[in-house]
């Protein structure tokens, strides 16, 4: 099981999100995606201003994201809306805890990501 890291151990997105999900009532208190998203935000506003280069899958400047266009694949129809409210709707359609279901998305996002090009 992976334990606690300090700030300035987080490698990269995906460290702060292994973070949040060890403990997210520390992170997220009220268990909203949207406000999930609200510090992925500030996290790439941060990247853009010390010009820091990562892979950021969960906002681009004027246009769709890597996370939303795949969440789009999935249901297999676009959609306008941000893939936080796309999460906190189908969360509450399917009863589950939104921040639950965010981190069963994001593990089926990395694995299909991380697999070689064909």
């Amino acid at each position: 099981m992976k334990q606690p890291k300090p700030l300035d151990g987080f490698k990269n997105v995906y460290d702060f999100l292994d973070q949040v999900r060890l403990r997210p009532g520390m992170w997220v208190p009220s268990g909203s995606v949207a406000h999930l998203d609200s510090m992925l935000l500030g996290y790439r506003v941060a990247l853009e201003v010390h010009d820091a280069k990562e892979d950021f899958p969960f906002w681009t400047p004027g246009g769709d994201t890597p996370f939303d266009t795949w969440l789009n694949k999935r249901k297999g129809r676009p959609s306008a809306l941000r893939w936080s409210t796309q999460i906190e709707r189908e969360a509450e359609a399917t009863s589950t805890p939104a921040i639950e279901l965010f981190f069963i998305l994001l593990d089926q996002f990395r694995a299909e990501h991380q697999r070689p090009a064909r």
